[in-house]
């Protein structure tokens, strides 16, 4: 990587002309300088594109394109960026300034083959409490930042909040394929899933990242409203990890937790079958599918089984072979 590293922050926009400014102006206020924006407009029928280019001017590139979905316009913005590291952003979330300095150095400081760093991130209170997302996926690294060791059997187990908390070397977006523009949700855990192949990441512990959640009318709330189309997409996703790691001996932890998972999401697809009958003991017996699989997963997670973050301090410019010699530990 060459020194001060040109850094493509890549932000899709679908009519949030009165949101995105705020995160944009948030974006300016890094205080890493070597950046450059651009918005994806995925076919807004608002004045979002018109208000960017009065704004910001030359400060931002806007390129547009016939609404496709979040990761059609991410796969844009990656395509016209000429940075050697991309960060993605959402229209109504923000950054703490300091987000893409940490992580711009911890990817300089790592081997190339480290494809990418996540950080933490606030995500308010939740039940009382102030939570982060790392907190929300049970990831508790022993170190404040480093090389997180296990990527793939921690994400074969749990989603991690991932499109606004990464940074991602260009090469090795490109070489994972981007984002899968055939899945309708789930892009987010798709990525980071194939990504991890690659082997072990940096992160920060530190949340440098405010996650102001999904808001009416977003993919995520779509979702909840679409689940049989939401478990095609899980079934997919894992189905094709399965396919991916094959009968290799690095593989077996993670292959033997994305099993799991297969067999849970296809457990699910029978459960909302069950609840859409109208026999009486059809939408029964879904419900005691359901509360049993919620048992089964939280003795799960309290299980020594459960992959726990393995983390180590950056060791500069450590070789392939040291680095799978502590994957392996």
């Amino acid at each position: 990587m060459t020194q001060n590293p040109l850094v493509s922050v890549v932000i899709p926009t679908f009519n949030r002309a009165t949101t995105i400014c705020r995160t944009i102006d948030n974006v300016l206020e890094q205080t890493y300088r070597n950046f450059e924006v651009i918005i994806v407009d995925d076919g807004s029928s608002d004045d979002t594109v018109p208000r960017l280019r009065q704004r910001y001017g030359d400060r931002i590139q806007v390129v547009t394109q016939s609404n496709a979905g979040p990761a059609v316009a991410r796969n844009h913005g990656a395509r016209v960026a000429k940075g050697e590291i991309i960060a993605f952003q959402d229209s109504d979330d923000l950054w703490k300034p300091a987000k893409l300095a940490r992580q711009v150095a911890l990817l300089s400081a790592a081997e190339e083959s480290v494809p990418c760093c996540l950080s933490n991130a606030e995500m308010g209170v939740i039940h009382g409490k102030e939570r982060t997302t790392f907190e929300h996926s049970s990831l508790f690294p022993q170190h404040e930042e480093g090389l997180w060791l296990n990527p793939l059997q921690v994400l074969a187990t749990r989603f991690v909040l991932f499109n606004q908390c990464v940074a991602i070397r260009r090469s090795a977006f490109e070489r994972a394929g981007g984002f899968d523009e055939k899945l309708k949700y789930l892009e987010d855990y798709d990525l980071p899933l194939r990504l991890s192949l690659a082997g072990p990441w940096t992160f920060v512990r530190e949340p440098l990242v405010i996650y102001c959640g999904a808001s009416d009318g977003s993919f995520s709330q779509q979702a909840l409203k679409d689940p049989f189309t939401l478990k095609d997409c899980e079934l997919t996703i894992f189905g094709e990890m399965l396919r991916r790691v094959g009968d290799g001996e690095h593989y077996a932890d993670a292959k033997r937790y994305l099993d799991r998972r297969l067999r849970m999401f296809r457990r699910a697809v029978t459960e909302l079958r069950l609840g859409r009958k109208r026999a009486w003991w059809a939408r029964r017996l879904a419900r005691v599918m359901a509360q049993v699989g919620h048992y089964q997963e939280a003795l799960f997670r309290h299980s020594a089984d459960y992959p726990k973050m393995a983390t180590s301090p950056l060791v500069v410019q450590q070789s392939s072979d040291e680095m799978r010699a502590l994957v392996s530990q």
